[in-house]
């Protein structure tokens, strides 16, 4: 159960929402996207949406949901009236925003399917306006609140302690799959919901694939893992990857490794309040020029975290947005080098006032196995 302490919380984050949409000139917002359900009223369940008027009529949000899930509405959801639908939850959905006589509806373009959107603009046909909107409430979400920070820094050690895991359960001849289950069953036993997203492990030549989910593949006697994973725990996501070598690694290997961990290393130094996620991005870009891995970086160097383990902001080229306090981000640049194996490093920083906080208290030595 939550306590009176989140109902503020909720209730803080609705006004928020509100007056950002009375601009926009949109008597209600649909929500549709789960995280935004939860982190709007706290919801965790799988089906439910939430309409918030924008007008105080309804005086609050409504959280229409079907039968399955009536006990957990009724001891999760805060700052908005439960209605349990017999029918489909948009279908009741629609009904009650024609008698709400609501004129203009703004829903989440990136987030609504086209049937029920479908839906929606026949039902509504004539009486509603459908507006597209985006972001409204990822916009909040961006910057998080203390009870948030508490959260994903508990997520972070948590992951952070399969590690350890990891280590131990590697040898030559282990699949990847099974390092990645080793630490599945370790992070369950610290009391996560389940992994943030399907395990990598990427051995040897598999290591120059950016995202190498843990295959059937037995870990070779020599080269490169790459393991990338995260937590979710009470719904709040942790991110980070770190490389290791199993046997000796050549004067090749140890260059890669360097290059990734100065490149890490500067993009995090760049994180700061009035900072642009394309300067942090650039500072690691920088970097692996200078040491000649330039065009082997493929990928942007990092995203926020929260409810979901992929967020605004985005840290990547010619990206424009400011940091600003209360943001979490990863910064995980990586250099991939095909039939030879490759290097990544992710820590998740805080924005913090004055600064940055590295969140994630694993070393950055390479390991040799």
């Amino acid at each position: 159960m939550a306590d009176h302490h989140s109902l503020m919380e909720y209730a803080g984050r609705q006004k928020r929402l509100v007056a950002g949409l009375r601009p926009d000139g949109v008597d209600a917002l649909l929500i549709t996207h789960l995280p935004n359900v939860r982190y709007l009223c706290g919801f965790s369940g799988t089906a439910g949406v939430l309409l918030v008027p924008a007008s105080g009529r309804p005086a609050k949000p409504i959280f229409y949901t079907d039968g399955r899930y009536a006990q957990q509405a009724a001891n999760e959801v805060h700052g908005a009236k439960v209605v349990i639908t017999k029918k489909a939850p948009l279908n009741e959905t629609c009904e009650a925003i024609t008698r709400a006589k609501i004129k203009v509806l703004g829903f989440e373009t990136e987030h609504l399917s086209y049937s029920a959107y479908r839906l929606l603009s026949q039902t509504l046909r004539g009486k509603v306006r459908l507006k597209p909107m985006a972001g409204s409430v990822e916009l909040l979400r961006v910057n998080k609140d203390q009870g948030e920070i508490e959260q994903i820094r508990a997520s972070v050690l948590v992951a952070a302690s399969l590690f350890q895991t990891a280590l131990t359960a590697i040898r030559p001849g282990v699949t990847e799959s099974l390092v990645a289950g080793e630490m599945e069953l370790q992070a369950r036993r610290a009391g996560a919901e389940k992994m943030s997203f399907d395990t990598i492990v990427a051995a040897g030549a598999r290591s120059a694939l950016p995202h190498g989910r843990a295959s059937l593949q037995p870990i070779p006697g020599n080269g490169f893992i790459i393991l990338d994973w995260g937590v979710i725990l009470a719904g709040y996501c942790s991110d980070m990857t770190r490389t290791v070598h199993v046997g000796a690694a050549s004067a090749t290997h140890l260059r890669m490794y360097q290059a990734v961990r100065e490149a890490q290393w500067a993009s995090v130094e760049a994180v700061r309040p009035g900072a642009t996620t394309g300067e942090v991005d650039r500072a690691a870009r920088e970097m692996l020029k200078k040491s000649g891995f330039g065009t082997y970086f493929t990928h942007s160097t990092g995203h926020g975290v929260g409810l979901e383990v992929h967020e605004a902001p985005r840290l990547a080229k010619d990206q424009t947005q400011r940091l600003t306090p209360g943001m979490v981000v990863t910064i995980e640049p990586g250099v991939y080098i095909p039939d030879e194996g490759g290097v990544r490093i992710e820590d998740m920083v805080l924005v913090t006032e004055s600064g940055r906080e590295v969140l994630t208290p694993t070393t950055k030595d390479l390991i040799t196995l």
